[in-house]
């Protein structure tokens, strides 16, 4: 019996387990300190009203013989998809339902989509990036190529002719920097992707923080996008699913490679290896699209902006170099006082008792910068802002 070789090739903890740890150790030696949590990106408030309410209708149907379901669809039932399909609707993008995968969250099908494709295929991941991208490839054994997103380029890197990709990874709104591609910057994207004969694994998981309504919500705004990209995109952030679990992938039936078209490929993995996503919960999905579900899951994600306006302020007053913040609810701050990231990390820690994201965590070029998360509650968010005035 021989294992997996390449897991040797990753970091000996995930980011996040670290940063669990290193907490853990503080408050147990300084149980007096209050801790405040600006690191992972986990929500705070409650999910709406109107999920709640069809989530009980669900479960109450569930407990009748008459209404109870089993096994559902793979793919997810079409009540859901359907809402997910005029939702892009109403952005000009049109999609047939047999387009549309429901999933337990983007995280899952950003790792599960590399089943699709050659272990010799090309990777290219900007740097920084969010650990998922590079260590499902790494566990793969896949060729990695970073791209370098700097301060230079606003961490919005642009692609390079002379570099050769299979598969290319984007995400905007960015975690972590939180920074947003135009129109005009994905459209040379897309034409790179298909000079390259390359497919985009594009992460909106964080589009409804956009409001600037010039800047894209979707990959598939760009013509020519649905030839060469998936997009994948969650219910964690947008409207507080990160403890029910539930997203959707993007498929475009055009795309195909090889004389194989990828969404019949995706179809045959997902009904293979995945039994779909509770009913209870695509219920509760799909009242995010109604209009109350709508209305209420704005309301939570105007309170995270204020938060991010609040931590904006404060970096501000402090002249803290930041991107992120208007259009993300991340904070991609420059350490100050030449701190590495985890200095940086531990300094906080220690003298504020606020937790963030070490930038090293995300790659190389992360180094010297530290993730905010407007995600927390917003009275320990002002407490946060103070702390970080009094410290920096």
């Amino acid at each position: 019996m021989k294992i997996n070789e390449h897991y040797r090739e990753l970091e000996q903890s995930y980011l996040f387990s670290t940063i669990a740890k290193k907490v853990a150790q503080f408050t147990q030696e300084h149980p007096e300190q209050e801790v405040i949590r600006l690191g992972i990106g986990d929500v705070t408030l409650p999910l709406c009203g109107a999920v709640v309410e069809a989530m009980q209708q669900a479960v109450a149907e569930m407990g009748q013989k008459e209404t109870f379901r089993g096994y559902g669809p793979e793919q997810g039932y079409d009540f859901l998809k359907q809402a997910i399909s005029d939702y892009y609707g109403e952005q000009g993008i049109a999609f047939n339902l047999h387009e549309i995968f429901v999933s337990d969250g983007a995280k899952s099908d950003v790792g599960n989509i590399l089943d699709l494709f050659s272990t010799q295929n090309k990777v290219l991941i900007p740097d920084p990036v969010y650990p998922v991208y590079v260590d499902t490839n790494v566990m793969a054994g896949r060729p990695i190529t970073y791209l370098n997103a700097t301060a230079d380029n606003g961490f919005l890197p642009l692609p390079d002719p002379a570099v050769k990709a299979d598969i290319i990874y984007l995400c905007s709104p960015n975690n972590p920097t939180g920074a947003v591609y135009t129109h005009a910057q994905l459209e040379q994207w897309v034409e790179y992707a298909r000079a390259q004969n390359a497919v985009i694994l594009f992460d909106a998981a964080y589009e409804a923080f956009i409001r600037d309504p010039s800047l894209p919500r979707s990959i598939f705004e760009i013509e020519g996008a649905k030839t060469c990209a998936i997009e994948f995109c969650s219910f964690s952030k947008t409207a507080g699913f990160t403890g029910t679990r539930c997203g959707y992938t993007i498929v475009p039936e055009e795309l195909q490679f090889e004389g194989m078209h990828l969404n019949a490929m995706w179809l045959r993995r997902q009904t293979t290896k995945f039994n779909g996503v509770p009913y209870i919960v695509q219920k509760g999905a799909a009242a995010v699209f109604s209009p109350q579900g709508r209305a209420q899951t704005r309301e939570n994600i105007n309170y995270y902006h204020e938060n991010a306006a609040v931590l904006a302020d404060a970096l501000r007053e402090k002249n803290i170099w930041f991107t992120g913040g208007e259009n993300s609810p991340y904070l991609w701050m420059r350490c100050p006082d030449g701190k590495s990231s985890w200095e940086f990390f531990d300094f906080l820690l220690r003298k504020a008792g606020i937790v963030g994201t070490p930038g090293s965590g995300f790659g190389q070029n992360g180094e010297g910068f530290f993730r905010l998360t407007a995600f927390g509650d917003q009275e320990n968010t002002r407490k946060a802002a103070l702390r970080l005035k009094e410290v920096l």
